[in-house]
Order: structure tokens, then sequence, then C-alpha cells
């Protein structure tokens, strides 16, 4: 006869609890980079408008370009007329003008400039329509299905849409599928062809700061609010942070600085147990052994708020009495660890040591008792 048996396993994590964040934007994200944790989540599957932070969309298309080698760095792009006359933040491009893609990246990341978005866009689409069409497919091949483009720029029009968890999947993508370009997102100042002395910087204001941050894209128009995704590093930790609809600029820097300190101060990353520890010992039938030992086959570490710290709780699960042979690794159980808002997860453990088969007599001796035992509960009578 089989059972199962369930063994609580104690996890010496101590920690005062906080309070979880709350935050004035419309939508919001925070992910932990390495581990795709989402930190911090309102109404994050809802589409809004975007803003210039659908520029991001427009990068992944010109670096995807990029790296298939349908565009280089120093291939030129002229400027139309349409994209001369566009309206919003500018590099102040004008038709007589033939620049570089390296640029026009400047362009569209320092400068925000629309203009700049929309050579590119007619330079990869043809026309700004068909690439924005273009845009769309591409999102949803990459699973973001809350995101519609009906421009290049994010100027306010029917259908520009994304959502908070689109945008943080896109500024992952291009954190981790391009570091080759992402130098660009921390460039302070772009003085292109001396046209911008007064508008050259960079409008993310996380730059600023001496926060870790290098990286992404703002956003504002009276539709969407003041808006911004953004990233910064400190130690072995990345942060994404993504918000939209706060009322002012100045709204924006502190809500921006105010998520990033703190998701890497109340976060951290803990290992719960040490790999090949033996965390339980499970009885073993007809072996030479009267029982073997189980562990994990690595260390568990997770990033967990020191608010729900005290409130994680694991145990072992395993079906016992397990038959012989045994062999070592092999896997006979699992721990399950219950992580509050997180919920569980599994993981396997593995036999610590080799479990022969009993010997003839011994075998016999159990077969013997089982046989009296079913005689004496009247199973054979």
């Amino acid at each position: 006869m089989t059972f199962f048996t369930r063994l609580l396993v104690a996890l010496t994590l101590l920690a005062a609890p906080v309070q979880a964040l709350e935050t004035a934007a419309r939508a919001a994200m925070v992910l932990d980079y390495d581990t795709g944790t989402v930190l911090l989540s309102k109404n994050a599957d809802e589409p809004l408008p975007p803003a210039s932070m659908s520029k991001l969309m427009t990068l992944n298309m010109v670096f995807e370009a990029l790296e298939a080698g349908r565009i280089t760095l120093d291939e030129k792009f002229s400027v139309s007329a349409t994209a001369s006359a566009i309206r919003g933040s500018s590099m102040f491009l004008n038709t007589r003008d033939r620049v570089t893609v390296d640029d026009l990246i400047k362009g569209v990341i320092v400068l925000s400039g629309n203009d700049a978005a929309v050579v590119l866009a007619e330079g990869l689409g043809g026309t700004e329509a068909e690439f924005s069409r273009q845009m769309t497919v591409r999102a949803r091949e990459l699973g973001m299905m809350n995101s519609t483009f009906v421009n290049a720029t994010g100027w306010p029009g029917e259908g520009q849409l994304m959502s908070a968890r689109d945008l943080v999947f896109l500024a992952r993508r291009l954190i981790k599928v391009f570091p080759q370009y992402y130098h660009y997102f921390s460039i302070l100042e772009f003085p292109f062809d001396g046209r911008t002395p007064d508008n050259r910087f960079n409008r993310n204001p996380l730059l600023a700061l001496d926060i870790g941050a290098d990286g992404l894209k703002t956003g504002h128009t009276e539709e969407a609010g003041y808006g911004l995704v953004g990233s910064a590093v400190r130690g072995d930790r990345r942060v994404i942070v993504m918000f939209t609809g706060l009322d002012s600029s100045a709204a924006r820097s502190r809500e921006a600085e105010r998520l990033i300190s703190w998701a890497f101060r109340e976060f951290s990353m803990n290992t719960l147990f040490a790999g090949e520890t033996e965390l339980a010992r499970a009885d073993v039938w007809l072996g030479a052994e009267a029982d073997v030992g189980m562990a994990l086959t690595g260390d568990i570490s997770m990033l967990l708020s020191y608010r729900n710290l005290p409130n994680v709780t694991a145990e072992v699960v395993f079906e016992t009495p397990i038959e012989a042979p045994i062999t070592k690794g092999e896997m006979l159980g699992e721990l399950v660890i219950d992580v509050p808002e997180r919920g569980v997860q599994r993981f396997p453990l593995a036999a610590t040591a080799d479990v022969a088969e009993a010997g003839f007599l011994d075998r016999f001796k159990a077969a013997f008792t089982i046989l009296k035992t079913r005689v004496m509960a009247g199973e054979l009578l």
C-alpha cells in the first residue's frame, strides 16, 4: 500500500512587512528584468493612447531591419514633404536633407522627433500607413495583443493604442534582443546640425539622476497625459517601469524615481533552499536500505518582497514507500512553495543515493509479513 506524505519545511526568513505601493497613474507596471517577476500592476492590459512611447515599436522595427541587413546605420534616407511638415517634437528636418539611419535613431530617442520617425517609417515601409500596418502585424507576432498602430510617432490617432504590459514587454525585448543598439537610449543630448540648440537634451528625466537609469522613452499628449517607460540597473538587478496618465512632467519625474527606488528597495533575491541539501527521507519498499534521502537538484532563489517574506511556506510531497531499486538522481517527489500573491511553484526532488533491491531472504520476510497482516485483517479468510 502506498500513500502520499506531506512534510512542512521550515523557512528561516525574517523581515518587517511593508505596505503595497499605490500609484496615481492611470496604468502602470513594474517588472524585474531577469526573473520576469511583475512587482506592480495597475490596469496593465488596458489599451491606452501611448503617445511617443509607441516610438519604441518604431525603433524595434528599425533594429530588426538593421539585423536583417535590410538597412545599415550609414544609409541615408530622404525627407519627404509629409515628414518635414509633421507636427510636434522635431529634428527640424527639411526636404533637402538626406539623413543617416544613425542620426534618425538619435533623433527619435533623444529629441523624440516625429519627423525622424516618419522618415524611418517611409524608408522602411514606403508610406507611414503601410509601416504602421506592419508594426501592428509584428506586434501580434510578438504576442503584444493590446497594441495597434496607425502612425509611427504616437501622435493622437483613432486606434493608436498600447497597454502597459505590451510596452514593458517591448522595453525588455529592446534591452535583451538588441544590446548593440541599447546605448542610444542613454545619450543625453543630440545637437543635430546645430538645429536644436534649446531642445537637444534627452527628455527622459531619469537619466539626470544618479539611480542607474539608462533608458528608455517618455510620452505626452493631452489625451494620454504624461507617461514613461524607463529602466535602471543597480548591482546585478535591472528593473523596468512603465506608467501613463499623470498630469505634469514634474509628477512624471517624481513617480519614475519613486517606482524605481521602491522596486530596488523592497524586493531582493533570496536563496530559499540550497541545492543538494537533503530535505526529507522516504521509506523504501523491498530495498537494501530502509529509507532514502531526497534533495533538490539546484538552488532555489526567488525575488521576494519584504512584505511577503514571512508568509512564504514550503512542503515536501512524495509517495511512500518507494519501491527499490532506486537510482541516485531519480525523481521521487517535489517541493511545493507557496508565495503570497504569486501562487504555488513546484520543484522536483531527487534521490540522494542508490538503493539496491533487498536480498531474497529479506524479500521473503517482507512477503510473509504482508500475508500475515492480511490474514489477521480477515482479507484472505
